[in-house]
């Protein structure tokens, strides 16, 4: 059997283009649960390991060093499932994001169509925030990501080759637009994942 000895890169989190990631969604640590994230040169960029059950209420979204970026919470007495991340160096102190399901007639009309939409709200510092809504297909971890006008953020969805051939359901492509956080959108397809009993 082929041994993966994936390549560690420190990068920025953000970028001046558009960046193509792929999601695999299985842990480098054999026994445990997680996923693992590879920039376009096939270099380890994130990675998230469980070592514990499946879903359980706290995560960290860490580099391809180990370094903790975001811990994620489940709130415990949230209605509807509230989950709230933390950029790890200032967790005492500041929720950099919130994501709950969103729940109206936009709701009721997704299920129909077999969609669910979550409201993301993201601090970007004391006095300002702004919010994202993800469209996310029942029971995947497929979505899209976007901004309170309707731009476009981020996108996740199957990986195709450039064949055609469609992988695994455990192979991703994430497409995340100029200018926006990349650990930030990888924390909140990590909720998604905790939330589809994926991780």
């Amino acid at each position: 059997m082929a041994k993966v000895h994936p390549q560690v890169v420190v990068s920025n989190s953000t970028s001046s283009k558009q960046e193509v990631f792929t999601l695999w969604m299985k842990s480098l640590i054999m026994s445990s649960n997680g996923c693992a994230v590879f920039d376009s040169n096939g270099r380890i960029v994130y990675r998230v390991d469980n070592y514990t059950n499946k879903c359980i209420n706290q995560v960290y979204v860490m580099d391809a060093t180990g370094k903790a970026l975001f811990t994620i919470l489940k709130k415990k007495f949230s209605l509807f499932g509230m989950w709230e991340g933390y950029r790890s160096r200032d967790m005492d102190t500041k929720t950099r994001f919130r994501f709950r399901k969103l729940m109206g007639i936009r709701t009721i009309l997704g299920f129909f169509r077999g969609y669910s939409f979550y409201k993301v709200v993201i601090r970007m510092n004391e006095k300002r925030s702004c919010e994202y809504i993800m469209e996310n297909q029942s029971s995947k971890l497929c979505c899209r990501i976007v901004d309170d006008v309707g731009g476009l953020v981020a996108e996740v969805k199957r990986k195709t080759t450039k064949s055609g051939v469609v992988l695994g359901e455990d192979v991703l492509t994430m497409v995340v637009e100029p200018h926006i956080d990349h650990s930030l959108i990888m924390g909140l397809v990590v909720v998604l994942g905790l939330i589809h009993n994926k991780l």
